[in-house]
């Protein structure tokens, strides 16, 4: 499988562009996927600079609702006439932060006739490529709902990130975590993972959302993760520039930068 991060927080590559925003580009050998859609339609110019094909995408995987990851979908089905948008059903429930700002995506019917499908178990989104809709808090020191909010009924309560799903690879003996901005806490996210597949984890690849967490949450996921020994860890966008240097030091597993237009290839 091939991964290209079409765009991030950084950029180190002329000509390809960055904005806070993750957008994750997935081809197998007969089918191409898209994690999330970053903050606006810039990613779209990265992928043709890349070389993805945009109006090839089979499918478009969202992560959870905040603007920075679906921003550029309405651009992308603009671009993109066939692929189908898989996500949890409260994905365009609307969110603030603590400045009471919005920062949701609207939902837009006519845009998503015919191509919305809400994902409530785990899905098998082509041979080795699995929706996980489901993160159970088993380390409550792992969340990072802080500040956020969601309007239910014309109310404004605390966000616990329900609409929040990742990705893993399937390969041989073994598993590839994708996953976005890890509100819910990465170190849960693993465990939904491992528990499912009871295989060894390889890449854990995306955001941690470490860039303000407490010591008390960097020590709990830093003692996570040597437990877990992944043979690698892609950090990007909400983990922050410090935490990436801090987990390099510290972290058994290789750990490297995820910026705009990384590519990997998975063996």
């Amino acid at each position: 499988m091939k991964i290209i991060t079409l765009i991030e927080n950084l950029v180190e590559s002329r000509g390809l562009f960055a904005e806070h925003g993750l957008s994750v580009y997935i081809e197998t050998d007969n089918r191409k996927i898209l994690f999330d859609t970053g903050q606006s339609g810039v990613f779209l110019q990265n992928a043709k600079t890349i070389g993805v094909a945009i109006e090839d995408i089979d499918f478009v995987v969202l992560s959870h609702g905040h603007y920075d990851h679906t921003g550029g979908l309405y651009p992308f089905l603009k671009a993109n006439s066939k692929a189908k948008v898989y996500a949890k059903r409260e994905v365009f429930t609307p969110k603030f932060n603590k400045q009471n700002k919005s920062i949701g995506t609207e939902k837009n019917e006519d845009q998503l006739k015919n191509r919305l499908v809400f994902v409530d178990k785990v899905t098998e989104l082509v041979e080795g490529v699995f929706i996980m809709p489901q993160i159970p808090i088993i380390h409550q020191v792992d969340t990072h709902f802080d500040g956020f909010s969601r309007m239910i009924d014309r109310e404004l309560i605390p966000d616990e990130f329900d609409d929040e799903l990742f990705i893993v690879l399937q390969q041989k003996n073994k598993i590839n975590i994708l996953t976005a901005c890890s509100h819910r806490g990465i170190t849960n996210i693993c465990e939904a993972a491992t528990k499912y597949f009871n295989l060894r984890t390889g890449l854990i690849l995306g955001g941690f959302h470490l860039k303000n967490c407490t010591m008390e949450q960097y020590v709990h996921i830093t003692h996570y993760l040597k437990i877990l020994q992944p043979k690698s860890l892609g950090v990007c966008h909400c983990t922050g520039i410090e935490k990436y240097a801090d987990l390099r030091r510290e972290c058994e597993s290789h750990v490297f930068y995820n910026f705009t237009g990384h590519r990997i290839t998975t063996p």
